[in-house]
């Protein structure tokens, strides 16, 4: 088996599409169907199933697909120490970030990475914070700046840089904001406009929530906190919010509930190796470490 087989079996695997997978790997569809052939050849079994437009993977090549991530994983995270050996930082690093991270605390820190560091290249993706962390777990990206999750997966190494503080926020003009000390029943009913379930921010409201025995009475959602802090702020119903986004439009509600804190941070798997440009960023992250 060569490298480029694998790399074509797992691009196919992951976009379910050959023409989609040629994009990405910028070879032509006959070029990916042709390593995938031999492929299959040198391993005398059908890796995909092929109906219409439609690729599915065979049981061969489902026992197959975690076993050639982490021979790719392997072979990438060699060629990587080697590379450090020579102490130069460039070459591509792979980085994702929330878009709240990338808003409000990140670009001071990423200025100063690319001024000292001219020669990464540097792969900035913006995403939700699973997507990121699923990111990291598959070795698509070296780091991640997230919010971190209570529990972690084994695999992954995190490191809580900045605390967010959350707060209870409404318009100036909404009806909550006239009360010196809403309950959360009383807040409970007016909207609300939360982030995905599956987000740090909801589960925590839904906790508080219910607590009381309460279910929240959601309104909108959407996973972006600005366009969450537009919405709160023109009247169209609550929210909790780092403080870090209050403005004059914005009136923090006091409910009398326990303060909630959410750790931002990076992460990286365990078992990889760093490159010397990740590394940099990370001390650029986390002085000291």
């Amino acid at each position: 088996m060569d490298t480029a087989g694998l790399h074509a079996f797992v691009t196919v695997a992951d976009c379910g599409s050959f023409s989609q997978a040629a994009q990405l790997l910028f070879l032509t569809q006959s070029a990916v169907s042709k390593r995938i052939a031999l492929l299959e050849s040198q391993l005398d079994c059908r890796l995909f199933d092929r109906i219409g437009r439609q690729v599915m993977l065979t049981e061969a090549g489902l026992a197959l697909l975690p076993r050639a991530r982490q021979i790719l994983l392997s072979i990438e995270d060699a060629e990587r120490m080697l590379g450090n050996l020579s102490g130069m930082i460039g070459g591509r690093l792979a980085l994702a970030t929330s878009h709240h991270i990338s808003l409000h605390r990140l670009p001071p820190i990423l200025k100063t990475f690319v001024d000292r560091f001219p020669e990464v290249e540097l792969d900035l993706q913006f995403a939700a914070s699973e997507v990121a962390y699923e990111g990291v777990l598959k070795g698509e990206l070296e780091l991640a700046l997230i919010t971190l999750a209570p529990e972690q997966d084994d695999r992954i190494c995190a490191r809580t840089v900045w605390h967010d503080r959350l707060q209870y926020m409404v318009a100036r003009n909404h009806p909550l904001a006239q009360l010196n000390r809403p309950s959360l029943t009383e807040l409970n009913r007016y909207p609300a406009i939360l982030p995905g379930a599956d987000t740090f921010t909801h589960q925590r409201v839904r906790q508080q929530l219910a607590l009381q025995g309460l279910e929240p009475n959601l309104g909108m959602s959407t996973d972006y906190l600005d366009t969450i802090r537009m919405m709160v702020s023109i009247g169209l119903g609550w929210s909790l919010l780092p403080e870090t986004m209050i403005d004059d439009q914005l009136v923090r509600l006091n409910t009398g509930t326990e303060p909630i804190v959410r750790p931002l941070g990076y992460i990286h798997h365990r078992d990889r190796t760093l490159s010397n440009a990740a590394r940099e960023l990370v001390k650029l992250l986390e002085p000291g470490v």
